[in-house]
């Protein structure tokens, strides 16, 4: 599998984020506003809804990074790895008229990985191709208040699950930044 060259200060500063805790997406739910339970307990495609709540305005993933790495304790635990385990990484920022609006880390074990080509994506969405997977199946949504830890991350939810596509597996984690609340004039929580 062909790397990217790596920008050091995201996985720096991801690893060195304060470790996150995640609910389940209920135990969450009356910490947030109706507005922002639906996107954040969504099941469907995050890049869809995104399009769709972009009124016709550019949609663009933008890579920030794709390496093979290590991945932090609370990802490591998440997938059942072995300490010091390495994994295929991705890190992306789903934007609007060129604004992220969503960071996006996805973590895939090596083992699960399985032949596909997920280096290949580019600059295109990882959702685009679960989605049209016919036998995809999405585990539970955990949520977190913690902020990305990269690519000025900022904003007032994250969420995370694992997606599985015959022997595939990856961890999916998205943070809603604050230039989507502002731009979608969503409560601060």
């Amino acid at each position: 599998m062909r790397d990217r060259p790596t920008s050091p200060s995201l996985h720096t500063a991801w690893l060195n984020t304060p470790w996150r805790r995640w609910y389940p997406a209920a135990v969450a739910r009356p910490a947030m506003s109706p507005a922002w339970w639906t996107w954040v307990a969504s099941r469907d495609s995050l890049t869809a809804r995104l399009i769709a709540a972009a009124d016709g305005r550019p949609f663009r993933v933008r890579l920030l990074d794709q390496r093979i790495g290590r991945p932090s304790n609370d990802e490591a635990r998440a997938l059942g790895l072995k300490p010091r385990e390495r994994a295929w990484l991705r890190e992306v920022a789903l934007c609007i008229d060129e604004r992220p609006w969503v960071v996006a880390r996805s973590v895939v074990p090596l083992a699960k990985l399985h032949g596909q080509r997920l280096d290949r994506l580019g600059e295109r969405s990882l959702g685009h191709w679960l989605f049209r997977q016919p036998d995809l199946e999405r585990g539970p949504i955990e949520v977190t208040q913690a902020t990305a830890g990269f690519h000025d991350g900022h904003g007032p939810w994250g969420r995370r699950s694992m997606f599985h596509h015959g022997r595939f597996a990856v961890l999916v984690q998205e943070f809603f930044l604050d230039t989507m609340a502002a731009e979608l004039s969503l409560p601060p929580r």
